[in-house]
């Protein structure tokens, strides 16, 4: 087989990929993790790098919520207890060292969303796929925040809150940490 005989055999099979791509339904994905016991997905395409939770340092006069910042790969990023900004935990977060933390994650937002922005959460839950995944009806007229997505009920009858990152980096609370 000649080298033109391969290109265009390259060429054939990549046309037929790009075409199967275009016309099959696009699976949404997410990031599941926990944060103070409950289930929240992230979209994939919104989530960045994933770091272990190394040294953050505490900022004065920030919200509670607020962990500090961390040097992720060479940039400065601020960490925000996700669990304490939602509200599901009391108290002060130990963002690292006294075991508690052992299975935390930083999850860097997507750099695409213009935010240097780590969220701390308490574990990592794998990927979900719309398949696995049921909406759950609204409970009524309860106001979410505008970053609030649906709600997924998976397989095992957990409860999943979807939290659509790029609103999150736009909302006005999360951008305001000044205490």
């Amino acid at each position: 087989m000649s080298n033109r005989e391969a290109l265009r055999e390259l060429q054939g099979r990549l046309a037929s990929r790009m075409q199967a791509a275009r016309t099959e339904a696009r699976v949404q994905s997410w990031l599941a993790v926990e944060c103070a016991g409950q289930g929240v997905l992230f979209p994939l395409h919104e989530a960045g790098e994933i770091f272990s939770v190394g040294s953050v340092l505490p900022v004065p006069h920030t919200q509670p919520w607020f962990a500090g910042v961390a040097n992720l790969r060479g940039g400065l990023h601020a960490v925000v207890d996700l669990a304490m900004f939602l509200g599901l935990q009391r108290g002060p977060a130990s963002a690292a060292g006294d075991g508690s933390r052992d299975n935390a994650r930083l999850l860097a937002l997507n750099p695409s969303l213009g935010v240097n922005c780590a969220l701390l959460v308490d574990r990592l839950a794998g990927l979900r796929n719309a398949d696995q995944l049921t909406v759950e009806p609204a409970d009524g007229p309860a106001e979410l925040p505008a970053f609030a997505g649906a709600r997924w009920r998976d397989t095992d009858g957990r409860v999943w809150q979807e939290i659509e990152l790029a609103a999150l980096a736009g909302h006005e609370q999360f951008l305001g940490v000044a205490g």
